[in-house]
């Protein structure tokens, strides 16, 4: 039985444990036992539905030892992960430079002293005390990196001793030693230090190793193979905004300090986000894949958005097992979200909402928002094919990838009215 039933196993007899307390223990008289039903049938139902372990794949155990994938450059560019390529931090492979940057950018988001990236013969960066013998360029000095080399286990130093550093008076105290893989091969070390004597968080520093992973494998399916023309990848040219990575890395910088679990969570959900974009082989995926994935962005934005941020979805269960065209959903709603409500003040609310029609033999799918609209003139641009630079670029390459799938077979609908939100409607041959 797969680990993920397991905990929805256990959760829900713990639900129906409390619903017995509350209803017939904690208060004087019980409660019928007709209530008692139906309050724990009800909660289990919310338990199940909402419960996306079919839709998952790999748990996070697993998911974390292969991960992702890190941004911070060019900030004021909305291009692509795979149109900004080589100029990322470890985009372009475990370099020195590569790792000098990284290490800048992870040192005040992972709560440590000093940061250091190595490879397997030497250390590539090192940021913060310590730096005048942890040298860049030489090997690694502790012994605790060469366990985590050789095991591709997580070290966690709590003491100076257990440290290994030859070098006495070395201001680290504590640290957590992470492995950087490509696959199961262990290629490197995520390394954060403290000079006090607790030590970083072990969830955050292997949650992010987990994304950094995923970015090397990014780096070597680079190398492996020319995106441009294998057809197979295209999901690798998903529409992320470097924005989106930045802020939303903010966000888990922010909670670490004062909600460590929920930052751990929201890391986890961010390396999901990536594994299923990066990772998707063909042009199309079954629905219930598209839906989490979309939901996933949409749990990211709404930890950094909060109550200005509201989501309602109608989800026609049929649909659930159509092939859609993969990446084509989220970037919809992150239209929605980023064109629509990010800059109203009051917020909004975005509604997801898909049906099948087995008559017609298609696949329908509505994005709508109520922030504030598309101008006439820029949605005359849209709807005509002259995209503009903003907004219209994301739906400009949804179209363009839809003419190839299906030709003249499809439709995509945008409706707008300022101050009142904007409808996109997508129509696709069912699959």
């Amino acid at each position: 039985m797969r680990s993920g039933s397991l905990l929805l196993a256990g959760v829900l007899a713990a639900t129906w444990g409390l619903v017995y307390l509350v209803t017939q223990v904690f208060v004087d008289p019980p409660l019928g036992a007709a209530t008692t039903l139906a309050a724990g049938v009800a909660l289990s139902t919310l338990l199940t539905v909402g419960y996306p372990s079919a839709l998952r794949g790999p748990r996070a155990a697993q998911i974390l030892r292969r991960r992702p994938r890190w941004t911070g450059i060019s900030l004021g560019s909305s291009r692509t992960i795979a149109a900004a390529g080589r100029s990322m931090p470890l985009r372009s492979g475990l370099t020195a430079d590569a790792a000098r940057r990284t290490a800048q950018l992870l040192r005040p988001l992972l709560g440590g002293d000093a940061v250091a990236i190595t490879d397997h013969e030497r250390v590539l960066a090192f940021v913060g005390p310590g730096a005048d013998h942890h040298r860049v360029g030489g090997p690694p000095q502790t012994e605790t990196t060469a366990r985590t080399l050789a095991s591709g286990r997580t070290a966690v130093v709590r003491e100076r001793s257990e440290m290994g550093c030859p070098t006495p008076g070395c201001p680290l105290q504590t640290a957590v030693v992470a492995p950087l893989a490509i696959g199961q091969r262990v290629v490197g070390t995520l390394k954060v230090y403290r000079v006090q004597d607790e030590p970083p968080s072990r969830e955050l520093v292997e949650g992010m190793a987990g994304i950094l992973s995923l970015h090397l494998e990014l780096a070597e399916l680079d190398r492996e193979r020319n995106l441009a023309a294998d057809a197979k990848l295209d999901a690798l040219r998903a529409q992320i905004n470097p924005h989106f990575l930045f802020n939303i890395l903010n966000t888990i910088a922010s909670k670490a300090r004062t909600d460590p679990e929920d930052a751990r969570t929201l890391l986890l959900r961010l390396s999901d986000f990536f594994r299923y974009a990066v990772r998707q082989d063909g042009q199309f995926a079954e629905f219930a894949q598209e839906y989490f994935f979309a939901r996933t962005y949409v749990s990211l934005e709404q930890a950094r958005y909060g109550d200005r941020l509201r989501v309602r979805y109608d989800i026609d269960p049929q649909v659930l097992t159509a092939h859609v065209p993969v990446l084509i959903i989220q970037p919809l709603v992150e239209n929605a979200v980023k064109h629509g409500l990010a800059s109203k003040v009051t917020g909004g609310t975005v509604s997801l909402r898909a049906r099948v029609d087995p008559l017609t033999r298609t696949t329908s799918i509505q994005v709508a928002d109520d922030g504030v609209g598309i101008p006439t003139d820029v949605l005359g641009q849209i709807t005509t094919g002259e995209f503009g630079a903003d907004g219209g670029v994301g739906l400009r390459n949804i179209s363009q990838r839809l003419e190839t799938l299906f030709g003249e077979r499809y439709a995509l609908e945008v409706q707008s009215t300022v101050g009142s939100g904007t409808v996109v409607d997508l129509r696709i041959p069912l699959r």
